[in-house]
């Protein structure tokens, strides 16, 4: 089994997430933000492909939560974007590493989805891949075997932007994995899927009063 170095990067919590606005009263707005990061280091961290975390964040709040869970943390350049995060974190992980580039909006995220991924990835060693988020737009992970950089295009529709700059795609069923959040909408449907403690506690029971959007 390869063991993977997984990097996540995630913005401050007092600017991440501004399309979920309004999915939680605007007071839990950032509890929210750093819930969902939370629940996705936790998954990664417990799956058993993973050797390594690596968040990528200039938010200390977010540092200590990801520390304590067992996360290495790597501090962000304000504003830098998410590209450029996640290629400062990788150029701090071992050369000959398997990499993993994940988003941190995965709070139903299953460590055992993310295994069959990672071992997917790795049947083709000399290949970039991807596995796109649940509408097929977006990209949820992006990997890469020892000696070829992640090259990543997140942000916008990076699934054919990866796919054009020669990654490619992961086809597994894994609906945790692809369920990223970015609406109130996504939310509901992680929740249906079943969110990790964090979200749960911040996030009522789906189409009850004062509930996410169904």
């Amino acid at each position: 089994m390869q063991t993977w170095s997984v990097v996540i990067p995630v913005k401050p919590v007092s600017v991440g997430k501004s399309r979920l606005r309004g999915a939680v009263p605007e007071d839990a707005h950032e509890r929210l933000a750093l819930a969902l990061a939370r629940d996705t280091v936790a998954a990664v961290l417990a799956c058993p492909e993973v050797g390594e975390v690596l968040v990528v964040t200039d938010d200390p709040v977010v540092a200590g939560v990801v520390t304590a869970l067992g996360a290495r943390v790597a501090p962000d350049a304000p504003a830098a974007g998410l590209n450029p995060a996640i290629r400062y974190g990788e150029s701090g992980l071992p050369a000959r590493s398997w990499r993993a580039a994940l988003t941190a909006d995965l709070p139903a995220l299953r460590p055992e989805e993310l295994g069959a991924a990672l071992r997917a990835a790795s049947v083709a060693p000399e290949r970039r891949r991807f596995a796109s988020d649940a509408p097929g737009v977006g990209t949820v992970l992006l990997t890469a075997p020892p000696g070829v950089p992640l090259d990543p295009r997140f942000g916008g529709p990076s699934a054919a932007a990866h796919a054009a700059s020669g990654a490619v795609p992961l086809t597994g069923d894994w609906p945790s994995l692809r369920r990223d959040v970015d609406t109130g909408a996504d939310l509901s449907a992680a929740h249906r899927l079943g969110v990790g403690a964090h979200t749960s506690a911040l996030v009522a029971a789906p189409c009850g009063p004062g509930s996410i959007p169904c």
